[in-house]
């Protein structure tokens, strides 16, 4: 097994991996998240290891697994990085590239962390699994588990969108839809694991969930023939995604792989803003807990529990936090579907808003990654509005009638 270790973000304690499971016993769960550190000194990594397109495990080296872990078979990673230049001219910058994980096996960007997840779940012995989601966690862990041999349970909002929920079920998991927020569901999800003694597969709880997301981040730098964008825009949530990609990129950099850091810049929903606004007020970085109203489901998170984590992540990077509002979200899904063809969902949609709103100040020299986390299909109510269902009698003139209206409007 790779040698590394636990560190908490507050205190800066380090542990060894036997002696905590979840987080800082000092510092609780919500400051106390803890980091996985390595030896870099110890790692045998050359460019030539990576493909462009290879699953995560390419990556086994410098994630906290043993040499026999579990690995998924359905291919989890490897997905696109589009280059979008026309998109780039218009906004005023030198490149545009779409890290797109909507093609992932569930069809968002958790598949990353539930492989991990899974993996340490069979490591450590465990027969039963669980998460508290607002969707997509719960149905990347579901899918993700589904041939295996772990009982899965799963504690989301019962307002989550009806495709997410879909998923839970046609994967056979044991799914607990709680009448309240997910913030309540996470909480509720903590006291009922810990009961049953099951293992947690929830966000910045469990510390190897971040080191499977950052994979997205190595993939970026091999898929950018290790030349890595100036800036990177993630949607932010619960906070460990956007750590994720400062994590992927610093160890990158530590293993003399790439020669810089991009500028991370963390976008939310302003009614679920609330990691912007604990970034905003600065050092030292304290909980500030909102309630939230926001239709990108995925980032609805008025409890954040990487707030510590990504707050000094960003900073770190050089970046800042942005917030859009519902509206710039819809539009950023509409647009982004109808210029490149990537049909988004809200909280995948939310990273081209924040781009838009902030690309005057990036400057036209910079090349710009942004991150969609999650296919549209996953939340197509959002979308209704673009929806213009007339039916047309089975009529030629009828027909021929609709079509002229069409092209009188181009």
């Amino acid at each position: 097994m790779n040698k590394y270790k636990l560190r908490c973000i507050s205190c800066g304690k380090v542990y060894e991996p036997d002696e905590v499971e979840y987080t800082c016993p000092v510092c609780g769960d919500r400051l106390g998240t803890l980091e996985v550190i390595y030896d870099y000194d110890e790692i045998k990594v050359k460019k030539e290891d990576f493909g462009k397109f290879d699953n995560i495990w390419q990556f086994e080296k410098i994630l906290p697994i043993s040499d026999k872990a579990y690995k998924t078979p359905l291919h989890v990673g490897g997905t696109p990085y589009y280059e979008h230049k026309k998109l780039a001219e218009e906004l005023g910058i030198k490149n545009l590239f779409i890290k797109y994980d909507g093609t992932n096996p569930t069809a968002s960007y958790k598949d990353r962390a539930s492989a991990l997840a899974i993996a340490k779940a069979y490591e450590k012995g465990y027969e039963t699994i669980y998460c508290a989601s607002t969707g997509n966690a719960a149905s990347s862990l579901a899918g993700l588990s589904a041939p295996t041999k772990l009982k899965t349970y799963i504690f989301l909002p019962a307002s989550a969108p009806i495709a997410k929920i879909s998923q839970l079920f046609i994967y056979g998991a044991n799914v607990i839809p709680i009448d309240g927020t997910y913030d309540e569901a996470f909480d509720i999800s903590l006291k009922i694991g810990e009961e049953n003694g099951w293992y947690c597969r929830n966000s910045a709880i469990n510390p190897y969930l971040l080191e499977g997301k950052k994979t997205g981040a190595l993939e970026i730098a091999v898929q950018s023939n290790w030349d890595v964008p100036d800036y990177v825009l993630v949607s932010v949530g619960d906070g460990t995604v956007i750590s994720s990609f400062y994590k992927g990129f610093y160890d990158f950099y530590k293993l003399g792989l790439i020669d810089k850091i991009p500028r991370i810049i963390g976008v939310q929903a302003e009614g679920a803003a609330a990691i912007k606004r604990v970034f905003d007020k600065g050092e030292p970085f304290m909980p500030d807990d909102i309630e939230t109203h926001t239709i990108a489901d995925s980032i609805s998170v008025g409890k954040p529990r990487d707030v510590v984590k990504a707050c000094k992540y960003v900073k770190a990077s050089g970046g800042y936090f942005v917030s859009v509002s519902d509206e710039e979200i819809l539009n950023a899904i509409y647009e982004l579907s109808i210029k490149t063809g990537i049909f988004a969902e809200p909280a995948g949609a939310t990273s081209y808003a924040g781009l838009k709103r902030i690309s005057e100040k990036i400057g036209k020299d910079s090349t710009v990654a942004i991150v969609v986390t999650g296919n549209g299909l996953k939340d197509v109510k959002a979308i209704e509005s673009f929806v213009n269902l007339k039916k047309v009698k089975p009529d030629l003139n009828a027909v021929r009638e609709v079509i002229k209206e069409y092209e009188n409007k181009i």
